[in-house]
């Protein structure tokens, strides 16, 4: 086993940072303020009824992104959205985002099999709410190999990962950087932190989490912790938008 211990180590190394190499998808941050956006993987129905609520108070919107084929299951992060709440979540004017069809492991599944579920998500989508589409999309679990990555940048603006940073000087559409909250939701002083970083460099921080309930799961946060990163990013003169919306005021800029 120690002898395997430096190999398993290097192969979660090239795991986590081939995909930054290549296939990038180039995007200079030139932001006038500072960007910040709010993104709920999954789609847990409270990131809705809690998370919405929260943003909405604060004239905010986010990006839901949702795995159709998980509709209405009952998730590791609690009940999964059901049809009502993908029109409610257009409705309040926050962003559909694609997270694959059947949830896909974004490193184990073969690289043919993800972008068909990527697609079979976009159609079932055009289905259940037509005339809505898909612009921006989230890694499913992990960190995507590189062929997942090129295939899956060609149908959406942006793509999403991990990296706990912020996107600043030149980010890359195909695997923008996320910051995941459930990480850091027992340090509200971290969030602030990076919040202030952001608004230092001009640059376009992505909140990532789950669901948002007083009992949270692993991957999600409480209604209090997230009113108070929601509060504290607006309060940082940041412009908060869904995804979509803040990478076309990037490609003004350019």
């Amino acid at each position: 086993m120690a002898l395997l211990y430096p190999w398993t180590r290097l192969h979660n190394y090239y795991k986590r940072n081939i995909g930054r190499v290549l296939f990038r998808k180039p995007l200079a941050i030139r932001a006038e303020r500072p960007l910040i956006s709010f993104t709920f993987d999954d789609f847990p129905r409270t990131a809705l009824s809690a998370g919405g609520d929260i943003l909405a108070r604060n004239r905010a919107a986010g990006t839901y992104y949702t795995a159709l084929g998980l509709l209405g299951s009952d998730g590791p992060s609690g009940p999964v959205c059901v049809v009502d709440d993908l029109h409610n979540a257009l409705a309040q004017g926050h962003e559909l985002g694609c997270h694959t069809y059947a949830h896909c492991h974004s490193w184990d599944t073969r690289s043919e099999v993800f972008e068909n579920s990527v697609v079979e998500n976009r159609a079932v989508l055009e289905k259940l709410v037509p005339g809505a589409d898909f612009k921006s999309f989230s890694y499913p679990i992990a960190e995507p190999r590189p062929l997942t990555k090129r295939n899956t940048g060609r149908h959406f603006l942006s793509c999403r990962g991990g990296g706990q940073t912020f996107n600043s000087g030149t980010a890359d559409l195909n695997r923008l950087y996320g910051y995941f909250l459930e990480k850091t939701r027992d340090n509200l002083a971290a969030v602030k932190h990076v919040i202030d970083e952001n608004q230092a460099a001009r640059g376009w921080l992505i909140f990532a989490t789950h669901d948002v309930t007083g009992d949270p799961s692993p991957y999600g946060c409480t209604p209090k912790f997230f009113a108070d990163v929601v509060e504290y990013a607006v309060r940082s003169g940041a412009s908060v938008l869904p995804v979509a919306e803040a990478v076309k005021v990037l490609q003004s800029r350019n």
